[in-house]
């Protein structure tokens, strides 16, 4: 297994490699000019030195290779700075000072970081200001998700065609059907607009620190975390229910049944564990796509996370934050592709890798 993880971890470097290529010769052949949204006021001439200051004079491989050394070279070392001179749980350790920042105080060899064109800032401290926002509204989306999809799975399976799995049947296919760009809306009409119960506006700068404020708090997470919730639901209960039935015809089952097993040892115990096989391998998988699903979420209720981090950037034509966002998510389909694989071996004693 160990043998297998690290030749999967190999493999993963020139995969996500070649993504950013993709992805950065696709935002080089779309349309639009990072420097269209500076005011007509700039004379020409400012513009061409602010134009040369971000690279866009330079060649594609230029800028793409530049964009590499800054990703995989100079943000690691300002993030183990940070770990070393910041973090609670490593500030024990000696202060370290890999990374050189440009200045006109500095004299010699500096690090440039890999900076938005459009807020003209580094573009890994914007990602770690809005990414506890994404964390924390698609973790517990999929926490919820998960939680209520395995028993409805389980239930509806061990009661097969009765009124509960033809009334589960009947909301996880609304749930397949139906995007997050209309549930968003619809949501919004029914609770915020019709009835005013729930704020349709995610407020990331509330502070809680009373009851009131914990209460406001779960309100505006009700709707982002129903929409997205809704969907993991729906395919995970959906794969649990035909894994569970698909166990519960096995001869194992009889034979267990046959010895005098209880029923909820038969089901919880020896059905459950042999289903959540594939189950788990699904749950795995479908991290990266809730991800791809907060996106619409967070504009559609103002969340300032990562997903709508991504739309501006798209808007503003602003490729070094669009490559590092998508490298992001490319790198969490990759990552959690071998952990689902991993945990089918550790799951299945049949499986070896090695």
């Amino acid at each position: 297994m160990l043998t297998y993880t690290i030749r999967r971890l190999v493999l993963s470097v020139p995969t996500l490699l070649f993504i950013a290529l993709v992805i950065f010769m696709l935002l080089q052949l779309a349309p639009g000019d990072p420097m269209a949204q500076v005011p007509l006021t700039v004379p020409p001439e400012v513009k061409a030195k602010m134009r040369e200051a971000l690279g866009l004079g330079q060649p594609a491989y230029i800028q793409f290779w530049k964009w590499l050394v800054q990703m995989f070279w100079i943000e690691p070392q300002v993030f183990i700075d940070y770990l070393t001179q910041r973090s609670f749980l490593f500030s024990w350790l000696p202060d370290t000072h890999f990374y050189t920042a440009c200045g006109p105080e500095v004299q010699g060899a500096c690090d440039l970081r890999v900076i938005s064109w459009q807020t003209r800032s580094p573009v890994m401290d914007i990602v770690v200001q809005r990414l506890p926002q994404t964390l924390w509204v698609v973790g517990m989306a999929y926490v919820v998700g998960v939680l209520i999809a395995l028993p409805i799975g389980i239930y509806s399976a061990y009661r097969q065609y009765s009124v509960f799995d033809q009334a589960g049947t009947f909301i996880t296919m609304i749930g397949f059907s139906i995007p997050p760009f209309f549930t968003g809306p619809l949501l919004i009409v029914l609770f915020s607009v019709k009835l005013g119960w729930l704020p349709f506006i995610y407020d990331t700068t509330h502070v809680v620190n009373s009851w009131e404020s914990f209460v406001y708090q779960i309100k505006q997470m009700i709707m982002p975390v129903m929409v997205l919730a809704l969907q993991t639901t729906a395919q995970i209960s959906r794969f649990m229910r035909a894994s569970m039935l698909d166990n519960l015809n096995q001869d194992y089952v009889r034979t267990a049944r046959a010895k005098g097993l209880g029923e909820a040892v038969v089901v919880m115990v020896h059905v459950l564990r042999n289903s959540m096989i594939p189950v788990v391998t699904v749950i795995a998988l479908l991290v990266p796509g809730i991800f791809g699903g907060a996106i619409i979420t967070e504009v559609i209720f103002s969340v300032n996370g990562i997903g709508q981090l991504l739309i501006t950037a798209l808007f503003a034509n602003d490729l070094p934050m669009v490559m590092t966002l998508t490298f992001i998510f490319a790198f969490l389909i990759v990552l959690f592709n071998l952990i689902a694989d991993v945990l089918y071996g550790i799951l299945d004693p049949r499986v070896r890798y090695d």
